[in-house]
């Protein structure tokens, strides 16, 4: 039993947050990890408040523990004057109830008045979980509509208190001391960018146990982001350890046992703890006196645009490294081993992301729209970060998809009843519209994979949870027994949520209930690649059994935005599709440019959201449509610039107010080409356009007389032959023979631009470029003359040719 009067240091902020509470009904604690905070602070309040103190711890493992530590300084066990209640396990308490948050959402929806509560302590704020946010988010419209006498506190170790108490309007309480100093020590200089974080991490606990072994010795708690590096660190340990170490690993998906061991007092051998963040907050681990942080957490992020929830494994925050060093100093001085550079801390963010804002909002819409919120969104509740709109409108039309709010974003009947089981949107509709036989299959999806390393198929998980000692003899992988127990127990309590009814639906077509955007169709080629009915891309591992099938519902993906890897999916049958979701494939005809046929394609399609389930040619298609498909064609290939045409936009360029006639303005807007695509359907037939006529029309009558003023297509010689100008050239060009221009005096114009002109000799080889003729003829024309005489002697070369006679012809023979 612990000594209630034993000195903590929150104790010196206990009369100040007591008046808080009792003069505002409010307030913010801020307290260093270690202060006691957890323990101590329901306690102080019971001879003052009315009725019951409900704590929100945000993981099970921490609300138990809680519940049990204050239940012994009271020299009871839980269930007497406290108690807890968790997903599938609850120990009544008379005054004081510690819960995980999702169950204060339940109450709170239940009776919004909060009847026999007293005061609410959101404990552990700075996780700045989704289920917290919310829950004081509706707790706080309680109290200024239903309980203006119900108490709230918030208490955190690192949070950025002054936000959430301008929000309240509620006083700061801060205890300053923490219980023992804690040295820190950091790594020499920055570890490689690429260094594989599970040796490095090994090397460093290995190093941090042989300089600590004497002294402070202790208990060495590591932090690491998840549950693989745990068991790899573990694996590599014993081998680099001098001495002989107890190592315990802890973790969310542990059984209850394991999590024991790790929590009761150490024994004879030094033990060193290999934990998640789940170690961060308020469980106390024994003995403990050196922290090894490997400066990484593991964050789900939600992108909006492919509906899927990713892992990823970031930098911790300052926040997050101050929690963890904590740890350390509880009932002595201890060491914290950092695994960065001192000059490495000034780039970490100052808090971890409150999960709303990178979290699936399904959950959160669907109890907005419970609550009533208008089409529920989160106007007008007090939420510190507001849910971010795209992520919440995706939520949204995921819950309209599911029957579970109307066309007004108003909660449904069925929505109701899938905001009352506990678990996710998806699965709570899929268990409602299948029955209880979806139960263990609701279960499973809720938890991790229990058969890590399995190929992808969702049978085999189905498979071990119902004969798990058979299942190990039949197949090459050791199925995680604790998974499958919680697995097991919360599939019998889901089945006593639901009406014991029955559909005989597969576990393909139940999962496809949940995941309706997670139909996938195989794409053609040998790669087993598939799309999804919601438009994104998935792929199976190359040689899984899963990956040869026609359809599949993709239960568990990596979230990879561009090609998610399916980690669990089924194979579904196409005659389960169509009695799942025949209401929703649609009859579509459909014109398109086939990029890979290079032509246009009419047919009819079965469609269920973006996928073919079949086609057939569509009869008499729409001309329009066709020239459309047509036009999609050239934006394909590019526009087929003949010589005339280019000389026609070459000369549009130069002339101001006409249309542009640039390639991504014309296959902008198709328009002004699709009379002329009626008939076009091949790669062939596009390439073979002539664009001059559609685009004359396409700059129009006036246009074109201000362009043949300005800019004419043709220079007339004076033997009335039309010469083509090229305009493609910094100045307008033409070629002639020198014999057609004689007796020309003035340098010939385009409007009023002097061109450029190539003189030919009567072979059509250039022997001259002017762009002053009149200055050719007195000059440089003398020495032409002298020159091509010889050469073409039937021609003439008259010495003066601003008198002579233009002409093409040449002398008769003998003249």
């Amino acid at each position: 039993m612990t000594d209630p009067a034993a000195p903590l240091p929150i104790d010196e902020a206990l009369p100040g947050l007591r008046r808080a509470v009792a003069d505002r009904g409010c307030a913010v604690l801020v307290a260093p990890p270690g202060a006691g905070k957890t323990t101590r602070v329901p306690l102080s309040l019971l001879d003052l408040i009315p009725g019951r103190i409900v704590m929100l711890e945000p993981r099970r493992l921490a609300a138990r523990a809680a519940a049990a530590r204050m239940a012994g300084t009271l020299g009871e066990s839980p269930g007497a004057t406290i108690g807890f209640r968790v997903r599938g396990q609850s120990v009544p308490g008379r005054r004081i109830e510690v819960v995980t948050e999702a169950i204060l959402t339940r109450m709170i929806q239940s009776d919004p008045d909060l009847p026999g509560v007293g005061c609410l302590i959101f404990d552990e704020f700075h996780e700045r979980s989704l289920n917290a946010d919310l829950g004081l988010a509706l707790a706080w419209e309680s109290r200024a509509a239903l309980r203006p006498d119900l108490a709230i506190v918030v208490m955190s170790a690192t949070l950025d208190a002054e936000p959430v108490a301008a929000m309240l309007d509620a006083p700061v309480i801060r205890s300053e001391g923490r219980a023992f100093a804690v040295e820190t020590r950091w790594l020499p200089r920055p570890a490689p960018a690429r260094a594989p974080l599970v040796p490095q991490a090994a090397q460093l606990i290995a190093e941090a146990e042989a300089q600590t072994r004497e002294s402070p010795g202790g208990t060495i708690l590591a932090f690491l982001p998840g549950e693989g590096e745990i068991r790899r660190v573990a694996a590599m340990l014993p081998g680099m350890l001098g001495g002989d170490a107890e190592i315990a690993p802890l973790f969310g998906a542990m059984d209850l046992a394991a999590q024991a061991r790790a929590l009761a007092p150490p024994g004879p051998r030094r033990r060193i703890v290999l934990a998640t963040s789940i170690a961060e907050t308020s469980l106390t681990i024994p003995g403990v006196r050196v922290v090894v942080d490997a400066g990484r957490a593991r964050r789900a992020r939600f992108d909006p645009g492919s509906g899927m929830t990713r892992l990823v494994t970031e930098r911790a925050s300052r926040a997050e490294a101050d929690q963890r060093r904590g740890r350390a100093g509880r009932t002595a001085p201890g060491i914290c081993f950092r695994m960065w550079a001192r000059a490495e801390e000034g780039a970490l963010p100052a808090f971890a992301p409150p999960e709303i804002a990178t979290a699936d909002l399904a959950g959160l819409a669907l109890e907005l729209a419970a609550w009533g919120s208008a089409g529920g969104t989160a106007e007008g509740l007090a939420f510190l970060t507001p849910p971010p709109g795209p992520a919440l409108a995706e939520a949204r039309a995921l819950l309209a998809g599911l029957g579970a709010l109307d066309g007004q974003g108003r909660i449904t009947p069925h929505g109701r009843a899938v905001a009352a089981l506990p678990l996710h949107p998806r699965l709570a509709h899929m268990l409602l519209t299948a029955g209880q036989d979806a139960a263990p299959l609701a279960a499973l999806m809720a938890e991790r994979d229990p058969v890590r390393g399995a190929p992808a198929d969702l049978g085999l998980r189905l498979a071990a949870l119902a004969d798990r000692r058979g299942f190990a003899d039949r197949h090459p992988f050791t199925p995680d027994r604790a998974t499958l127990d919680r697995v097991r127990e919360d599939a019998k309590r889901l089945r006593r949520m639901v009406p014991a009814t029955r559909t005989d639906l597969s576990p393909a077509a139940m999962a496809a209930l949940a995941y309706p955007d997670r139909i996938g169709l195989r794409r053609k080629g040998d790669a087993p690649r598939f799309v999804l009915s919601g438009g994104k891309g998935a792929v199976v591992d190359e040689g899984d059994p899963l990956g040869a099938s026609r359809l599949i519902v993709a239960v568990d993906l990596d979230g990879d935005v561009r090609e998610a890897r399916v980690r669990i999916g089924a194979a579904l049958d196409d005659a389960e599709l169509r009695a799942l979701y025949g209401d929703r494939i649609a009859t579509v005809p459909v014109v398109e440019w086939s990029r890979r046929d290079g032509r246009v394609i009419a047919r009819v399609q079965e469609r269920l959201g973006a996928l073919v389930l079949g086609e057939r040619p569509l009869d008499d298609p729409d001309p329009q449509a066709l020239a459309a498909a047509a036009f999609d064609g050239l934006r394909d290939l590019g526009l087929p610039w003949t010589a005339a045409a280019r000389r026609l936009r070459a000369r549009a360029l130069l002339v101001d107010g006409l249309p542009d006639l640039g390639d991504a303005a014309l296959l902008s807007d198709p328009g002004w080409l699709l009379p002329c695509l009626t008939r076009a359907r091949t790669a062939a037939d596009l390439r073979a356009l002539d664009l001059t006529e559609p685009l004359k029309a396409l700059i129009g009558w006036d246009g074109q007389r201000r362009l043949d003023e300005a800019a004419p297509a043709h220079f007339t010689t004076p033997l009335g032959r039309r010469v083509p100008i090229d305009y493609d050239a910094e100045t307008p060009t033409i070629e002639a023979r020198l014999q057609e221009l004689l007796g020309v005096t003035r340098h010939p114009t385009a409007g009023r631009r002097p061109l450029r002109v190539t003189l030919l000799s009567p072979g059509g080889k250039p022997i001259a470029v002017t762009t002053d003729l009149p200055g050719f003829w007195a000059g440089a024309y003398a020495d032409v003359r002298k020159e091509m005489r010889g050469r073409y002697p039937r021609h003439v070369w008259p010495e003066d040719p601003t008198v002579a006679d233009p002409t093409l012809r040449a002398k008769p023979r003998g003249t």
